[in-house]
């Protein structure tokens, strides 16, 4: 996949007290800006979506950022974009298996969010 980041298997265990960059990356790519609201509600629909739905799905995401978001998100294996050769063309995305992966987190997020927030 062209632009798409190779990962290097690298036994990074952090010592005891310091950060493990295993989770600072996921945190940092989960919680980037509306990032995991996305993962969210194409977790929830369980279904391809179409970009208008999501954008609908997610109040206050402008489409520029929506658009930037699902890239990103494709990038790093987490989303599948499927062209459908229609016409008009008709896109969907949908969550790859290491995105489904993250509806435990996302539901503790949550959970956590709702009792303190």
């Amino acid at each position: 996949m062209p632009g798409a980041r190779r990962r290097t298997a690298v036994a990074t265990k952090a010592p005891p007290g310091e950060c493990c960059p295993q989770l600072h990356e996921a945190v940092e790519l989960v919680g980037k800006r509306w990032t995991g609201a996305i993962v969210y509600v194409l977790l929830e629909q369980r279904r391809p979506m179409r970009f208008s739905e999501v954008g609908a799905a997610v109040p206050q995401l402008s489409d520029r950022l929506l658009s930037e978001r699902m890239k990103e998100l494709e990038a790093r294996g987490i989303v599948e974009r499927h062209v459908h050769a229609d016409t008009p063309v008709r896109v969907e995305y949908t969550l790859t298996t290491m995105g489904r992966e993250l509806a435990p987190a996302l539901k503790e997020l949550q959970r956590w969010g709702q009792r303190y927030l």
